[in-house]
């Protein structure tokens, strides 16, 4: 009974403390309509580690004329022809907007070279070239924050499990996430590599555990409170994310275990 009533309490006190953050979220949201800014969300990691539940819970209560959340599938045949960046810059915020990327052009230097989809000139390219495009972007008056949601490999198991499983989740599944396990060291190598070498002043990357999803939205939504100074946020907003949860990268972070291997 005990640790039933404790799960109740600690579900009910995520609950409140994500409303008084999505409440700041709306309040950040006016400021950047108010102001005329142009905010990009890249929310980054494996298959299953709850990119889609994060970008719900903070889009969910935004406008949607100015909130925008862009999941691109495979490139077309002409698309694959074309400048790399190309297919993803028509989706790029205009003043008053938030765009949330589930997934973005860093499928070339994760989901594409593991599963063979790129050559490896291909990816060194990007890798090389992904600083200087969001430096543009940056340059250009675009506000750019960059998430990597990590999962342990147990937990990766539970959850593609729990989606084979529930018929309400099955929609989800896909030739990749199968795969996802068979290529957990692969995926691990190309993950270390992108944080390492697309980290930079004008596009931090910010490593989130995300084996906890509550954890893992509210820490999130305060990482982006902290780094958006706005108008009318309440004097409790955040400090920032727990740096136990979630934390800008630093290649120590790979020695140290401290990302899922």
């Amino acid at each position: 009974m005990r640790d039933r009533a404790g799960a109740n309490e600690s579900k009910e006190w995520y609950f409140r403390e994500l409303r008084r953050l999505q409440i700041n979220l709306v309040k950040l949201h006016r400021h950047v309509i108010a102001e005329g800014l142009k905010v990009l969300v890249i929310i980054e990691g494996r298959d299953a580690a709850g990119k889609d539940g994060v970008i719900k819970r903070i889009a969910e209560h935004l406008s949607p004329r100015e909130v925008r959340t862009v999941a691109l599938g495979r490139p077309s045949d002409r698309e694959q022809t074309q400048w790399y960046f190309q297919r993803f810059v028509s989706h790029l915020p205009a003043a008053q907007e938030i765009v949330l990327f589930n997934r973005s052009w860093y499928n070339r230097a994760g989901v594409e070279p593991v599963m063979r989809y790129c050559t490896a000139k291909d990816t060194e390219a990007f890798l090389r070239a992904a600083p200087e495009f969001e430096r543009m972007l940056v340059r250009s008056g675009t506000t750019l924050l960059k998430y990597y949601l990590d999962i342990s490999r147990g937990e990766q198991v539970r959850r593609l499990r729990e989606r084979r499983q529930d018929p309400l989740k099955q929609w989800k599944l896909s030739p990749v996430d199968q795969a996802a396990q068979k290529h957990w060291r692969d995926y691990s190598r190309a993950r270390d590599a992108m944080l390492s070498r697309t980290h930079h002043q004008d596009g931090p990357w910010i490593v989130v555990r995300a084996d906890n999803k509550r954890e893992a939205r509210l820490n999130v939504i305060r990482d982006i409170l902290a780094r958006i100074s706005f108008a009318g946020a309440a004097k409790r907003k955040t400090s920032g994310a727990d740096r136990d949860i979630a934390q800008e990268f630093n290649v120590k972070l790979i020695s140290s275990g401290w990302l899922a291997k």
